[in-house]
């Protein structure tokens, strides 16, 4: 397997482990044709009474993974393709999209590390609505910005999923 390859494998298990562990269940476009790699979605769920307390929430995601440095400022740039650049901006999908990058070492050795009492899978990721964002005449890609303190963990999806839940947006 090339090392893209593997970058975009690791990445889909980064948010397989985030969405299991938070409780989710996914799904997988086929194809991906629409700058959506994965789905998240919750059941819905209701009071003893029967009443329905929220809806089955759903969240899409475009995935990309690069092997960089932490960054060291209080965000990351990310150059993205003009594509899913045009089609995570939209603001007029009905199941709300985020863009989410994965950091890794530069050797892929490096990403994982196992013993019987842990798994560590190295960096982390990050995450940004694209939602609304201007038209751009770049050609090729666009320098996205994510701050640092949107990493893609378990609190943080439920949190994005609590408030899509409610009507609000990511």
């Amino acid at each position: 397997m090339d090392l893209s390859s593997q970058k975009e494998k690791f990445s889909e298990a980064y948010v397989l482990a985030v969405a299991a562990t938070a409780g989710y269940g996914t799904y997988k476009p086929s194809p991906d044709d629409d700058s959506v790699d994965f789905g998240i979605a919750a059941r819905t769920s209701s009071q003893a009474n029967g009443v329905v307390t929220m809806r089955s929430p759903r969240l899409e995601l475009q995935l990309k993974c690069t092997a960089a440095p932490t960054p060291s400022g209080d965000s990351l740039s990310f150059p993205l393709k003009l594509k899913n650049y045009e089609e995570l901006r939209a603001n007029n999908f009905v199941i709300p999209r985020i863009l989410v990058v994965v950091l890794v070492p530069e050797l892929a050795t490096d990403w994982l590390a196992h013993s019987e009492t842990e798994l560590c899978m190295r960096r982390c990721g990050y995450w940004v609505s694209l939602r609304g964002k201007p038209a751009t005449s770049n050609t090729k890609s666009v320098k996205i910005s994510i701050p640092r303190q949107n990493q893609f963990t378990v609190q943080t999806l439920q949190a994005i999923m609590q408030r899509l839940a409610k009507g609000e947006l990511p």
